[in-house]
């Protein structure tokens, strides 16, 4: 195996080359930190580089392996997301300033590395996780591998651009709005938002009121189940946690035929919306792809209504202001400031807000009993310009937001999985996404139906022509 060959390589793949030596971890870790260094100037999807504690860690990975030991990802080098306790580094959550080290991982991390992780670094994430880009002035701008010109997406952005150029084999980011599936659509990549609780948020019992979950993004739908079950598991002091399910045996599996609902309709915003045709021609092309699976796909919008984006405002802004007292003489751009302030205004509702969740899931959830999934865009539009974010108001700001991403919060207030799978591509090369939906604890039935449509449109062939310099 050459090095060229290695950021070619799906998790599982590379797992598999490691457990029979065909590669040993400090090699495929050497070359993927190389890799990073490389394109750091450029595409910046890193904040931290543990080059030097990685190796460390890979060399004692080669020690097991050679020993006989095998875990599931021994040796294989990834990474995380900067809102990620990671003991030895700080976790400065896209924000400016000076923070202290981390004496613990984060419940998420001790897993991965239980199952052979080598944590190479922390990827980028804008101030707080708030916004579909991944930019801030701490840290400058992360890019887009298929397009220098625009963004990779947030706010796990760094995660899905380290993916998608093939700096890592899979990442694991955060999702409280969509922030893992946005950058998987517009990265050409797999993204899981899974149950509420499947994968700890652990020092945090649970992070932005529920709203927020942890979740990987890959290039196959089997490379996301794989550190999804690495990833999963709660710790003892977590508020949330689902019954036990191994989401990776589902690839593969026939689901049946199912239902599906084709759901264009955008949820109830207060600033205008609209679908892009080409994002709207591609979704309906993926239902079309489902259709010839033998699948039933009939057009129903979900009945959001106005409640959902009531109760998931002061949850987000309320969040936003906890996260900020967690940061103490952070650095931040004066709209995080400002969402914070209304978040302490919004902070007297969040009972109310809490209370209405069981109301919206007995409401939605009554398009189960017509439906086994749900199919939905998981954006409006193609990614915008690296820079449209920069330097605008916060109403601008707002405007902007949801405009390009109003399809996917509402999942974070249910508390219920999704998965982004790619839907193609623009006309001008950029990738779009689709996101199927689920009921509580349907992750396995939406990697089935995921991994399904990765046998026919195999997207996973599809790589970004390098833009970034690269060893």
């Amino acid at each position: 195996m050459t090095m060229a060959s290695v950021g070619e390589l799906a998790l599982a793949e590379l797992a598999q080359a490691l457990a029979t030596g065909t590669i040993s971890s400090v090699e495929a870790t050497t070359d993927v930190l190389d890799r990073i260094e490389a394109s750091q100037d450029t595409l910046n999807a890193f904040r931290i580089v543990r080059r030097e504690q990685a190796l460390a860690e890979a060399a004692e990975a080669d020690r097991k392996l050679a020993a006989g030991e095998r875990f599931p990802l021994l040796g294989v080098p990834m990474a995380i997301k900067d809102d990620t306790d990671l003991a030895g580094t700080p976790t400065a959550f896209g924000c400016g300033g000076d923070f202290p080290a981390k004496t613990e991982d984060a419940e998420s991390v001790r897993r991965l590395r239980a199952a052979g992780a080598v944590i190479v670094g922390k990827t980028n994430t804008c101030e707080l996780g708030q916004l579909p880009f991944t930019s801030a002035e701490a840290f400058g701008h992360t890019r887009n591998p298929w397009a220098a010109d625009r963004t990779p997406g947030g706010s796990s952005g760094g995660s899905a651009a380290a993916v998608a150029a093939g700096l890592v084999p899979a990442a694991l980011g955060s999702d409280g709005a969509g922030s893992v599936r946005i950058p998987a659509a517009w990265n050409n990549l797999v993204g899981i938002k899974p149950q509420r609780g499947r994968i700890s948020t652990w020092p945090l019992p649970e992070a932005f009121y529920g709203l927020t979950v942890n979740g990987p993004l890959a290039r196959t739908v089997a490379d996301a189940a794989l550190l999804l079950d690495a990833a999963a598991g709660a710790h003892p002091g977590d508020l949330h946690t689902p019954p036990a399910l191994r989401v990776s045996d589902a690839v593969g599996r026939d689901p049946g035929r199912l239902r599906i609902a084709l759901s264009l309709g955008i949820p109830f915003t207060a600033t205008r919306t609209r679908l892009d045709r080409e994002v709207e021609a591609r979704v309906h092309a993926t239902a079309d792809t489902l259709r010839r699976l033998g699948h039933e796909v009939s057009i129903a919008n979900v009945p959001y209504g106005v409640l959902m984006g009531a109760t998931f405002l002061p949850r987000s802004m309320t969040g936003i202001d906890q996260a900020m007292k967690r940061l103490p003489g952070a650095t931040v751009d004066p709209r995080t400031h400002h969402n914070a302030s209304v978040g302490r205004l919004l902070a007297p509702t969040l009972f109310a807000a809490r209370k209405a969740e069981p109301l919206l899931r007995n409401r939605i959830g009554r398009m189960f009993n017509d439906f086994d999934v749900i199919l939905a865009p998981t954006t409006a539009t193609p990614p915008p310009d690296v820079h449209e974010i920069d330097g605008i108001g916060n109403w601008a700001t707002d405007e902007l937001i949801t405009a390009v991403c109003p399809y996917t919060w509402p999942w974070n207030v249910l508390g219920w999985p999704s998965v982004n799978v790619p839907a193609g591509f623009t006309a001008t090369g950029l990738p779009v996404g689709a996101q199927l939906m689920g009921p509580a604890n349907s992750e396995p039935l939406l990697v089935s139906v995921a991994a399904q449509l990765e046998s026919e449109l195999q997207w996973y062939k599809h790589r970004p022509t390098p833009w970034w310099p690269h060893p």
